[in-house]
């Protein structure tokens, strides 16, 4: 019987609430500028053009409540809150109408960005990961159940710094919807259960230093809390 040379590495999960079980992920999804406001704030159109979308590792998620180290290779650290959708029911090609029903339960999390690495692969037309897929660059808050929440259409999503708001918007807001997102990503990439998409960020994203305390929250679905430690190798 055939093996593994190393040991294989442990299943990256997110919390579930109100249980001892945890959500098993396969890979994260992000959808880029999915808020008008934020899309401004980035220099960008934000007319309904197709959306896009990066990847970030599953082993990138932290546990809400945690304290991380400020990464390294970065002095422009940023914030972006987001509506967490997790895929309960794989599928290609998978119909708008019938998106929703892929849909396991929802939640909260932090997409960190090293945006001076982000804004320097821009430039030089390089891909996103070393600004956007490093190690815990993606806290994440429990998980709930799609049996506990319903479907998440609206609700106020926020952000805040040593308790001082920077991000406040509606998830009604997003310029492609939940279903549409699924949808479209299904297209391209065949869509497994233990996959989550983080559904974008709203405006006011602004950089984060060691010592910062953030929350945040989607309505109907609760709060993240993070703290950031001193930078990582220091």
């Amino acid at each position: 019987m055939s093996g593994f040379v190393i040991a294989p590495p442990p299943v990256s999960s997110i919390a579930v609430a109100g249980s001892k079980d945890r959500f098993p992920v396969r890979r994260i999804y992000c959808v880029g500028r999915n808020y008008e406001a934020h899309a401004r704030e980035m220099g960008k159109d934000p007319t309904r053009e197709a959306p896009f979308f990066f990847m970030k590792p599953a082993d990138a998620i932290v546990d809400s409540g945690q304290t991380i180290p400020y990464p390294p290779d970065t002095a422009n650290l940023h914030h972006e809150i987001e509506m967490v959708v997790a895929i309960g029911k794989g599928g290609v090609n998978i119909p708008e109408d019938q998106a929703l029903a892929h849909v396991w339960g929802y939640g909260i999390g932090i997409d960190f960005t090293r945006r001076d690495r982000q804004g320097e692969a821009k430039d030089a037309g390089r891909p996103w990961e070393w600004g956007k897929a490093f190690d815990r660059s993606a806290p994440m808050a429990p998980l709930h159940p799609v049996s506990a929440t319903g479907h998440v259409a609206r609700g106020r999503i926020w952000l805040a710094v040593n308790g001082k708001v920077r991000q406040d918007q509606d998830v009604a807001d997003l310029i492609w919807s939940v279903p549409e997102i699924i949808s479209i990503c299904s297209r391209s990439m065949a869509l497994a259960p233990g996959d989550v998409i983080m559904t974008g960020t709203p405006a006011g994203v602004a950089a984060v230093v060691a010592g910062d305390v953030l929350t945040g929250g989607v309505e109907g679905i609760g709060e993240i809390m993070i703290t950031l430690g001193p930078k990582a190798g220091a």
